[in-house]
């Protein structure tokens, strides 16, 4: 609640016994308590009236494609890296009957590609 743990909570609540005074406390503690509520029920009129106003149609949206922290750039190199679809690289290139590369990958990496296990590189363009 608000970034505060248990024991800095505690300290707060003994700073205002102290200060308010154990007389005026409780009267306090009822109007803070029926201020929460009222701003409870004030947050879920409001949101009910939003769901009257926009419709059926914005209560079948899926709002979780649309969370930002699911972009997170490491769970998104992550799933990439361990994407078990074959791509381009991962296949041994393929020769014509002339011996040349039809994928467009120089002979050099192409024998690199074909080897398993190994990344295709072209030790010309290093």
């Amino acid at each position: 609640m608000f970034g505060i743990n248990g024991w800095e909570f505690v300290i707060i609540v003994v700073i205002a016994m102290l200060v308010i005074g154990p007389e005026r406390l409780p009267t306090y503690a009822e109007q803070l308590g029926a201020m929460v509520r009222r701003g409870r029920d004030l947050l879920q009129n409001a949101k009910a009236r939003v769901d009257d106003e926009l419709g059926p149609e914005f209560s079948e949206v899926d709002w979780s494609k649309l969370d930002p922290r699911q972009y997170d750039p490491r769970r998104i190199v992550r799933d990439a890296l361990l994407d078990d679809s074959p791509s381009e690289y991962s296949r041994p290139a393929a020769r014509a009957a002339d011996g040349s590369v039809r994928n467009g990958m120089s002979a050099t990496s192409a024998g690199a590609a074909a080897e398993p296990g190994k990344a295709p590189y072209d030790d010309e363009a290093t």
